[in-house]
């Protein structure tokens, strides 16, 4: 570990260099830039031309770069000057989100124009993830830009979608509530080969020691195999102002691209030649490693399923249901449902739990909720298949992880 400040670099992590050979070899990355990354203390963007230029020469050495932007609320009060705590009324932050958005593109556009590189506003809401057909349209849309050298710059749609603007400590099963998240979700979809997240600290933090009669020090964790509720602990306190998410949602979306099988570095956007240094391999920020890359991949469906589609419904089945699924890797059959606690549509994404209350599975139903129970109180004998083996992900038991 080291400390925040003018420091050697951080040489524990040249025993597993794993992390540094997929981040120099990345070929698709998504990076996320934080409000305070792009606006500045003082509302400026000195630190916004810098990270510009360091992706336009990512673009250059032919890595195919989403930029995942945040700043549009922060640009927009700025310009209708208006007073921070009017910003927490939810229609004036879609107002500003509204004017803001259009001077961010200016912004990037003006910017990256000076090194050639051309960039597309792709503006997203949670439908375009929870939709299956949706989703990979988006996918297709994005592959189509890539290809043909565009920088995509994506942002949620706040005029018409609330979900990132309301305040919420937890996401309650939505989506994406954060750019954070959203840029997880997008490097998931995208398969990319790695995610950086800067904001305005130099990564995840913790209590260095503490001397008699200094202050308190705090020191930057280099590298993280796996996120442990120690390691969520370290995130509940927040150590970034003026943006949507904290440190928790950083990790949450650092623990989406673990469990890809990828790479997620936490780091300040201020730090000179931040972005350049990241993918020379270089140990700053916080890395995010996976402790097996193979036996943390997941599927494209199955990430899906995992993050990406929110949870509609609410069924409780018996416990023969629930060994057939996990043990068993059967389909959900409607005759072991006994319980349905919350309404869906057919192709909703449902939470499975057992009697006891426990989710430990979704999946897309075939069925809407008024089907189901029209089934159940006819005790038909003919019971349909509710949810098919291949649209299930289960969930393990000991603390409700991806499994």
């Amino acid at each position: 570990m080291r400390k925040i400040g003018p420091a050697p670099l951080n040489h524990e992590l040249t025993d597993n260099p794993g992390w540094a050979v997929c981040l120099r070899n990345s070929r698709r990355v998504v990076i996320k830039l934080g409000t305070r990354v792009v606006t500045g203390q003082d509302g400026t963007s000195r630190d916004l031309k810098h990270l510009v230029s360091s992706i336009a020469r990512l673009v250059e050495q032919g890595r195919q770069v989403t930029l995942v932007s945040s700043g549009a609320v922060g640009l927009g009060a700025r310009h209708l000057a208006v007073a921070p705590i009017r910003t927490r009324d939810l229609a004036m932050r879609q107002a500003c989100a509204a004017v803001g958005q259009s001077l961010l593109m200016q912004l990037y556009e003006r910017l990256f124009a000076r090194y050639g590189v051309t960039v597309a506003q792709v503006l997203v809401t949670e439908d375009d993830f929870r939709n299956r057909i949706r989703y990979l349209n988006l996918r297709r849309t994005f592959e189509k830009l890539l290809k043909l050298g565009v920088l995509p710059i994506v942002n949620e749609n706040d005029t018409v979608s609330t979900v990132e603007l309301e305040y919420k400590e937890e996401s309650s099963g939505r989506a994406f509530s954060d750019n954070d998240r959203l840029a997880a979700l997008v490097m998931s979809k995208l398969e990319a080969d790695a995610l950086l997240l800067l904001t305005n600290v130099e990564g995840l933090l913790s209590h260095g020691r503490v001397q008699a009669g200094s202050s308190p020090s705090f020191e930057v964790v280099s590298l993280v195999r796996k996120v442990t509720p120690e390691i969520r602990a370290l995130a509940t306190a927040s150590f970034t102002q003026g943006g949507r998410g904290g440190m928790s949602t950083k990790i949450q979306a650092a623990e989406i691209a673990m469990n890809a099988g990828r790479v997620a570095v936490i780091a300040s956007g201020k730090v000179k030649g931040v972005v350049d240094r990241i993918f020379a391999g270089e140990a700053v920020g916080t890395v995010f490693f996976p402790e097996s890359l193979h036996s943390t991949r997941m599927n494209g469906k199955r990430r899906w399923l995992a993050y990406a589609a929110d949870v509609r419904g609410l069924l409780t089945v018996n416990e023969g249901a629930r060994k057939a699924i996990v043990d068993g890797k059967a389909s959900l059959l409607a005759s072991g449902v006994v319980r349905i606690e919350r309404a869906f549509e057919s192709s909703d994404i449902v939470s499975i739990s057992d009697s006891l209350g426990k989710e430990f599975a979704r999946g897309v139903v075939n069925l809407s909720s008024d089907e189901l129970e029209a089934l159940i109180k006819t005790g038909a004998h003919l019971a349909p298949v509710l949810v098919t083996r291949n649209n299930i992900l289960v969930l393990q038991t000991n603390d409700s992880n991806i499994n």
